[in-house]
């Protein structure tokens, strides 16, 4: 299977999540400019961007937030 860029998926985070939490935001911002986990933003990976938005995202729910939280986990795994 082969995943989606994660600034695809942030554009669609995006459009789901009305409000984004302001914790999550930054690192939803990180996603914008990765294609996938094995990238780096600055001096961090892409998979702790990804680990420390799905911390972040609590708030965030729903049938699209289920799916692509799953997503994410699935390609950090």
């Amino acid at each position: 299977m082969i995943n989606r860029p994660l600034h695809q998926i942030a554009r669609e985070i995006e459009r789901d999540w009305g409000k984004v939490n302001y914790a999550a935001q930054p690192y939803l911002e990180a996603m914008h400019t990765l294609d996938s986990v094995k990238d780096n933003y600055y001096e961090d990976t892409a998979q702790s961007v990804v680990l420390y938005f799905l911390c972040n995202a609590q708030t965030w729910r729903g049938v699209v937030a289920k799916r692509i939280k799953a997503e994410l986990k699935g390609m950090v795994r």
